[in-house]
């Protein structure tokens, strides 16, 4: 079930997202006050499909099609002319009063279509069209049930509006609708709002298909109520956010799906942007926030990638994202369930205040401060790799009883769970990190930790148990970690007396000289910790330096090796602890 959080008209996006970090267990969609108020946290389902979050959404309207008889509207420099009912043209201003097709051709120089006809629909084909106003939007339906804008096959169409509007203006966009919006077609529409946003709906926000390319002083493409895209070629460039749904008042609505189409986003502020949920399925999106990764966002300035208020499903399809803050962020869970992800972040790479899974796809964090952090991370399944400048998986969250840093410290509410799957770490702080318990049941883990003594490869404040899967991780010696005496599975610690080079092969054998893991180091390192089903808890070990391993790789560990001439540089015992380490206790 997902539990939604919604605020009253009059309270404003920030204090939404700080409610969005409290708790609320009611199955009442609608108890924004009491969240608002009690600062209780919100807690999301985070195994949820793509189909069940969309499902309990408000349903999305069906774009109309065109009719084969439309009413002919020409456009004449600064004057147009139409042939048929429900349309007047007066002067520069174009005004359609009934629903119904209409296809509109040629130029206005500094001039306005304005729908005018409440609860109807009404279709533009646009064919050729080309509107500038000086006044106010180039299209204004300022009263419609919905707004189709047809873009015929191989025109090209453009829309541009005024590079001023009245403080409060209500109609605030060079293309609006104050009721549903779709674009469909085989045309191109090139859309520029010079004063506020480019296109802008204030119910739903549809596009079917064509070649849409928008440019705005604030944000591109906005639907209240949802924006759903589901084909097309989508180009936006904004000075705020690219694509975005802000309805903070209905707990099933201010919703992002993309479900196909191609999406580029360039955006000062976050490249998509959706009160409650936001869903990809197909297509292929690629985001480039505040600037990108390297660039350091004004204080009051929100730049991230792909940002939700309750849920974020990546469920399908390809999204590369280049943001300045987070790259995937939800102010509740986050799923990756099948996506090709590549993120670059001036902070997280992934990120979630209460839950995060991993369950299909491929996720690769390339640049980050911290590569995948939730309160509660799950990773189940799919092939993820983190490139990180502090924690590489970070189980942590506000909690006054988790003081992170230090030994002796705190486990609080917070977990990490490896059941499937291949998990890559390369971290320059702690590689997996849980300010509470973390546990291995499955999967491939290998994690190259910190050079620097000051974190460690494994940090765990809670228990810490491995059961199944495979875990490498090397890293330094000051703050080694290693699993509980009480796990499942066999798992050994050997700390060098001498650190071992980048770029050196570490041989794991048993007692009768069986070789068990062949583990290339990455960096210099101090400590290795090693875990599998060949592993026996008290029989001896030996890791030694040298011999060959074989290409196919994974993060370090190698598919197969050969002992040749290796030198043996530790013995250890499965199951104890490393010297010096604080075992199972995290750092």
């Amino acid at each position: 079930m997902k539990v939604r959080i919604r605020l009253a008209a009059a309270v404003g996006s920030a204090v939404l997202a700080a409610a969005a970090l409290s708790a609320c267990t009611s199955d009442s969609p609608d108890t924004p006050d009491a969240a608002a108020t009690t600062g209780a946290t919100v807690s999301v389902d985070a195994t949820q499909s793509a189909a069940a979050v969309l499902a309990a959404n408000t349903t999305v309207h069906e774009t109309a099609a065109p009719s084969a008889d439309p009413v002919s509207v020409t456009l004449s420099g600064d004057s147009a002319s139409a042939s048929g009912d429900g349309v007047t043209a007066k002067d520069s201003i174009v005004t359609i009063t009934a629903g119904g097709t209409y296809r509109i051709s040629g130029t206005l120089a500094d001039g306005q279509i304005v729908v005018n006809a409440k609860d109807a629909t009404v279709v533009l084909v646009l064919d050729g069209a080309h509107v500038t106003s000086t006044t106010g939007a180039a299209i204004a339906a300022v009263e419609a049930g919905q707004l189709v804008i047809q873009l015929a096959d191989g025109s090209t169409n453009t829309l541009a509006d005024t590079t001023a509007y009245a403080e409060g203006a209500d109609v605030n966009a060079a293309l609006f609708s104050a009721g549903d919006l779709s674009v469909a077609g085989g045309g191109s529409l090139t859309v520029t709002g010079n004063a506020n946003d480019a296109v802008a709906a204030k119910d739903g926000l549809v596009i079917e298909s064509g070649t849409v390319t928008v440019t705005a002083k604030d944000d591109g493409i906005r639907g209240k109520d949802y924006l759903v895209v589901r084909g097309g070629t989508i180009a936006v460039t904004a000075g705020g956010d690219g694509l975005k749904a802000d309805n903070e008042e209905d707990a099933d609505a201010g919703y992002v799906a993309i479900s196909g189409g191609t999406v580029t986003v360039t955006a000062g502020g976050d490249g998509a942007d959706a009160v409650t949920d936001l869903v990809q399925t197909a297509g292929t999106v690629s985001i480039r926030s505040g600037g990108g990764a390297q660039v350091t966002p004004a204080d009051d300035t929100s730049a991230k990638g792909l940002k939700s208020g309750v849920i974020t499903v990546l469920e399908g399809g390809k999204a590369t994202v280049d943001a300045s803050e987070d790259a995937v962020h939800s102010d509740g869970s986050v799923r990756l369930g099948g996506v090709a992800l590549a993120a670059a972040a001036g902070d997280d790479g992934v990120h979630a205040e209460d839950a995060l899974r991993i369950d299909a796809g491929t996720v690769r964090v390339t640049s980050s401060v911290e590569g995948i952090e939730a309160a509660h991370i799950a990773v189940a399944g799919g092939d993820t790799s983190i490139v990180s400048r502090d924690d590489g998986l970070n189980a942590a969250g506000e909690d006054p009883a988790a003081t992170g840093g230090g030994f002796g410290e705190q486990a609080g509410p917070f977990d990490a769970t490896i059941s499937g799957g291949t998990l890559v770490i390369d971290a320059e702080g702690d590689g997996l990190d849980s300010n509470g318990t973390a546990s291995i049941t499955g999967g491939t883990v290998v994690v190259n930790g910190p050079a620097q003594r000051g974190n460690g490869a494994l940090d765990v404040n809670g228990t810490f148990t491995v059961s199944g899967g495979v875990l490498a991780a090397a890293g330094s010696s000051g703050m080694a970690v290693a699993p509980g005496e009480d796990s499942a599975q066999g798992w050994l610690s050997a700390t060098f007396d001498t650190a071992v080079p980048a770029g050196t092969t570490l041989q794991v054998t048993g007692a009768d000289g069986t070789l068990l893991a062949t583990f290339v180091t990455a960096k210099e390192t101090e400590n290795l910790v090693y875990s599998s089903s060949a592993v026996t808890k008290g029989d001896k070990y030996t890791i030694s330096s040298g011999g060959t391993a074989s290409a196919d790789r994974t993060g370090g560990l190698a598919a197969s090796g050969t002992l040749g001439s290796a030198q043996q540089i530790a013995t250890v015992t499965a199951g104890e602890a490393p010297a010096g380490g604080f075992g199972r206790r995290g750092r």
